[in-house]
């Protein structure tokens, strides 16, 4: 099982590895532009050759890029719509430049319009994004804890955007606190059971290309957005590794997006809990 982890690209997208090393990591995922601004740099020759070099030494793989946090397809607003389909696409065209994964992203809100209006809009601007950009990456739309209007919180919206979309070049990426916030439960045996049953029956269980891997700071089915370090919050030891112990999940790469033990991000102590829970 490869356990990773959110690391910084600050300095360059080829320090990522390093940092993922001085973890313990086995993988790493990265922004590779800021994700609160809309601004994408293009990447260029010398700053790939670093990248796949360090790749190269450093043999930590899979890498997944995580899009903006901005990004808003099913917005009502156009030119928010349009802002968010081009740095989506921006982005895109780097994930598949540096052979990462996958983009994984929020499907964010319909700011209350309801999910079967802007359905094809979303499906309009992934589609696009997908026949801009060649190459082997995947689109993956994250699992949303399902506060206020965010689309994507339960199965049968993600299935529905999936079975839209014209390129098969897209999955899913689970988030484990965001499952457990929005009232998927995970940490009993029966509800696992179940939650991989449904996700396997409407989505289809080859649809699974990632995960995040966090405990959560609130309860059960609270609808709040809050990750915890491993084993220190609700869904706990006992939760994550019984998640951990599924075989749908044994080839999945695993990315940690904790706060950490010193509120510096996801680090060793989180991943060593994660791999004790695996051995």
């Amino acid at each position: 099982m490869l356990v990773g982890a959110h690391v910084s690209a600050s300095g360059g997208i080829n320090k990522s590895f390093k940092r993922g090393e001085e973890i313990g990591a086995d993988c790493v995922q990265i922004f590779v532009s800021s994700p609160r601004t809309w601004s994408v740099k293009e990447i260029n020759e010398d700053e790939l050759e670093l990248y796949f070099d360090e790749k190269k030494r450093s043999k930590l793989s899979p890498t997944l890029v995580h899009g903006k946090y901005l990004i808003s397809l099913g917005s009502p607003d156009k030119k928010l719509l349009q802002k968010s389909s081009l740095a989506l696409s921006k982005e895109f065209s780097i994930t598949n430049k540096i052979g990462a994964l996958g983009l994984v992203f929020h499907p964010a809100s319909h700011r209350g319009v309801g999910f079967k209006k802007i359905k094809n809009q979303f499906v309009d601007a992934v589609n696009q994004t997908l026949l801009d950009n060649k190459g082997e990456s995947l689109l993956l739309l994250e699992t949303s804890a399902g506060s206020g209007d965010h689309i994507g919180s339960n199965f049968n919206e993600l299935a529905e955007l999936i079975n839209l979309v014209d390129n098969k070049r897209i999955g899913i990426c689970i988030d484990t606190q965001h499952l457990w916030a929005s009232g998927y439960d995970i940490s009993s045996h029966k509800g696992l059971e179940k939650t991989f049953e449904d996700f396997d029956q409407i989505i289809g269980i080859e649809k699974l290309k990632a995960i995040h891997l966090n405990d959560s700071k609130k309860e059960f089915r609270s609808f709040v957005d809050r990750h915890e370090n491993i084993g220190d919050g609700y869904i706990g030891y006992s939760g994550i590794k019984n998640f951990l112990s599924r075989k749908e999940v044994s080839n999945i790469p695993i990315y940690l997006e904790v706060p950490g033990i010193n509120g510096g991000g996801p680090d060793k102590e989180n991943i060593q809990r994660v791999k004790n829970l695996t051995s």
